[in-house]
């Protein structure tokens, strides 16, 4: 009786292991291609440098041109002033669109997001090194700059030879 029930633990215990082990390289595969979806994303707005940004002030669309972005800690980062009608336009309504084209490849990119707002100084001194030219009209530590990062994204590239492609993180 004492073998049966040290058999029948011994396999639970491995179906257990076993379960959470595929679960967590279904997890890593997973996370691996949100991360590849990013950078697909990242590198087509900065390959454009410019990018649009639309958000909405009442019932009206605001557009307007942006061209920071960033990956930092597995997220993207965009960038602000706070002072700026953009900064109180996302923090009223957090859904955004982002439009860019890539004449080279007569490809275009739209985004549909959320913005969350990250008041940590690092998230702030991170983008702003990466865009130093920034540096004259932001500091980490003001009360102006404004990092944002990107959150349920789905991203559509877009051209006039190929159906359209949706990548989400």
């Amino acid at each position: 009786m004492k073998t049966r029930t040290t058999l029948f633990l011994l396999f639970s215990l491995l179906t257990v292991m076993c379960f959470a082990s595929g679960r967590n390289a279904q997890q890593t595969e997973q996370n691996l291609q949100k991360e590849q979806s990013m950078k697909e994303v990242y590198d087509f707005l900065r390959t454009c440098g410019v990018y649009y940004l639309a958000t909405v002030e009442n019932d009206q669309p605001r557009v307007r041109p942006f061209g920071t972005v960033v990956i930092f800690e597995q997220k993207l980062y965009i960038q602000t002033g706070k002072k700026k009608n953009v900064a109180r336009q996302m923090m009223a309504n957090p859904k955004v669109e982002i439009c860019a084209y890539d004449s080279g490849k007569g490809q275009w990119l739209r985004i549909e997001a959320k913005v969350v707002a990250d008041e940590r100084i690092e998230a702030k001194q991170y983008v702003l090194d990466q865009y130093p030219q920034l540096k004259g009209m932001y500091q980490a530590n003001d009360d102006n700059t404004l990092v944002l990062y990107l959150k349920d994204v789905t991203a559509t590239f877009n051209s006039f030879s190929a159906s359209p492609r949706i990548v989400k993180f």
